[in-house]
């Protein structure tokens, strides 16, 4: 397994929808470590981490990228746009209510790792109407 990052800038900031998610392929087990948010303008809102009930159907893959130059090519990807929304996480493993100002975010580490099953996803879910985010994610995989 190797350490993988990936930074991307959030779109989608539509109530109760996805904003950004992690999708390994069928034959890896990823780990996530690291998820920061923070925001690029200033209104209040809620945002939660989890494992989707189905996990939708993405668009415009992007690989996380190793951050060990040796290291294979990443198989793990992220996503900011779907075709197909991913549904509600039924229960999250992390909720954030933002106060209504530019630049304040969160930092969210998972020492074990949270563990993202081969084929599975885990997301970053608008629960409130969202604003766009500057998302950090750090995986094992």
């Amino acid at each position: 397994m190797a350490i993988q990052s990936q930074a991307a800038r959030t779109t989608g900031t539509t109530i109760a929808n996805a904003n950004f998610g992690i999708y390994p392929p069928s034959t890896v087990r990823a780990a996530l470590l690291e998820y920061s948010m923070i925001q690029v303008t200033g209104t209040a809102q809620s945002q939660g981490l989890g494992r989707p009930a189905t996990i939708g159907t993405t668009s415009s893959p992007v690989l996380f990228q190793q951050d060990d130059p040796a290291d294979a090519a990443s198989v793990v990807n992220g996503h900011i746009t779907w075709s197909a929304q991913p549904t509600a996480p039924t229960i999250y493993h992390r909720r954030w209510n933002s106060a209504a100002t530019i630049g304040v975010g969160v930092v969210w580490t998972f020492p074990r790792g949270l563990v993202i099953a081969a084929s599975g996803a885990l997301v970053g879910w608008n629960i409130t109407a969202a604003v766009a985010m500057d998302v950090n994610a750090v995986v094992d995989a």
